[in-house]
């Protein structure tokens, strides 16, 4: 059988999967890290991909890339970069993103055109901090790539090859620029950000349309953003849900249907295969739990553990998890907190749980959020480092009030690209079938009466500190 190759080109490294292209086995693996910071030499990807790969991509048959997604790259007329590539966790845009919205006529009018409200992480934003604080590079800009892009394009040869830059429907649809209704660029939201500039844009290609060969001969898939490759690692389909719980998390659906909410807290993606993703992100995740557990001078195994010792709802300890200020809901100057703090309530098992519970109703208001958008969630899969500990996904099904999958741990945004490498060699109207891993299966409670409970206390509290 053919062999494919997945790419995950994070924010923190580089994971390549080897897989059958007929059954998704996964044959090998590697990973490489990335240099830490907002903003990182795009060759410093290259490498990690080089070292990730350990001559593994000249055997395969078709590779995908699936990257971290609205990094800028700016690259002049020769296609070499003119600066370190901007990532997504840069914040320095935050102001333009502000400045854009009003620009345009306020949220609703974006939400309209692109199906997205404009914040720091977008390429949008970086585009406009670039004209504002660095015009000269501005004026040199002849392209515009995000970190995908810009990989699947060195794959294809690059600079001076001849290959011509290319991207996927998913990705351009973080960028803000791209409308996934429409499905095509808005180079007018383009020149507003960069001040009239409009630098040249990669062609964005059919979910398994090739974008060329490897020097070895392997065929290049479209690639994806990383959220786009998890969706299809994981098979999902309209009315599934995933919560992701990485350092940030996200909650995100497949739906046949682009969304556009006006208030900001969706954002109106496009997925990896012809239809839509829309997805709510939040700053806090993993973060809680592992911040807990050096509150508590215990190893983060331990939280598992210790929740399980307290009683549901923590007797009346209320965890409000905004420890990096939040974006869902929007309090970027927040900090976390603790509620309802008694002698009786002050123990270790009592934090433990508190910690898990905010986490999980943070969640479950993002969760509420694409309800809101009319998007079904009949099921709820739960992915991401926190996923480990089994007691979240026990909590989980009673504060989420819905039958919750946790799939066994994998690498599901450099398998989601494995499949799409794999969909490339077939060209089949959709992408080939690839089982699941075994995953562990949590009832919804039979009584909601008591994630409901925590639900409210959690929700008065925040209103006891936020309003």
């Amino acid at each position: 059988m053919p062999t494919v190759a997945g790419v995950d080109s994070s924010t923190q490294s580089c994971k390549v999967v080897v897989c059958d292209a007929g059954t998704g086995e996964v044959l090998h693996q590697g990973r490489a890290a990335h240099p830490d910071g907002t903003e990182v030499a795009p060759e410093a990807w290259w490498q990690a991909l080089d070292e990730a790969g350990g001559g593994l991509l000249a055997d395969v048959d078709a590779v995908a890339v699936a990257g971290q997604q609205h990094g800028l790259v700016a690259l002049d007329e020769a296609g070499l970069p003119l600066r370190d590539a901007l990532l997504w966790n840069d914040t320095r845009s935050a102001r333009a993103a502000d400045d854009l919205v009003a620009e345009l006529g306020g949220p609703d009018a974006w939400a309209r055109a692109v199906g997205t409200v404009p914040v720091a992480a977008l390429t949008v934003a970086k585009l406009r901090w670039l004209a504002d604080n660095e015009p000269r590079t501005a004026d040199r800009t002849a392209q515009v790539m995000l970190p995908h892009d810009w990989l699947t394009w060195r794959l294809c040869g690059g600079p001076g090859s001849g290959a011509a830059p290319v991207t996927d429907r998913g990705d351009a649809s973080g960028t803000g620029y791209w409308s996934p209704a429409d499905g095509d660029y808005r180079r007018d939201l383009l020149a507003l950000a960069l001040g009239g500039r409009t630098p040249q844009l990669p062609r964005v290609i059919g979910p398994y349309e090739a974008a060329g060969r490897t020097p070895h001969g392997a065929l290049v898939a479209a690639g994806t953003g990383d959220n786009m490759a998890a969706a299809l690692g994981l098979g999902l389909r309209p009315g599934d849900a995933v919560v992701s719980l990485g350092t940030s998390g996200t909650a995100f659906a497949v739906s046949e249907r682009p969304v556009a909410d006006p208030s900001g807290a969706v954002a109106g993606f496009a997925d990896a295969t012809g239809r839509f993703l829309p997805l709510v992100c939040t700053l806090n995740a993993a973060r809680v739990l592992s911040s807990a557990a050096t509150l508590l001078g215990t190893a983060l195994t331990d939280i598992d553990r210790l929740a399980r010792e307290s009683e549901p709802g923590a007797d009346g300890l209320v965890h409000l998890p905004y420890l990096g200020g939040e974006r869902t809901p929007n309090l970027p100057d927040a900090a976390g907190s603790l509620l309802g703090m008694r002698t009786s309530n002050m123990h270790p098992p009592q934090l433990a749980r508190a910690a898990v519970e905010g986490m999980l109703c943070n969640m479950a208001d993002a969760l509420d959020e694409l309800r809101g958008q009319g998007i079904g969630t009949r099921r709820v899969l739960i992915i991401g480092g926190a996923a480990k500990a089994p007691v979240v996904g026990e909590i989980a099904a009673g504060i989420f009030g819905a039958p919750v999958t946790v799939p066994e741990p994998a690498e599901y945004v450099a398998l989601g690209a494995a499949r799409q490498a794999a969909w490339a060699l077939t060209r089949t109207p959709e992408p080939p079938h690839w089982p699941l891993a075994a995953a562990r299966h949590v009832p919804a409670p039979a009584d909601p009466a008591t994630g409901r409970r925590i639900r409210e206390n959690y929700a008065r509290a925040r209103a006891t500190v936020y309003g």
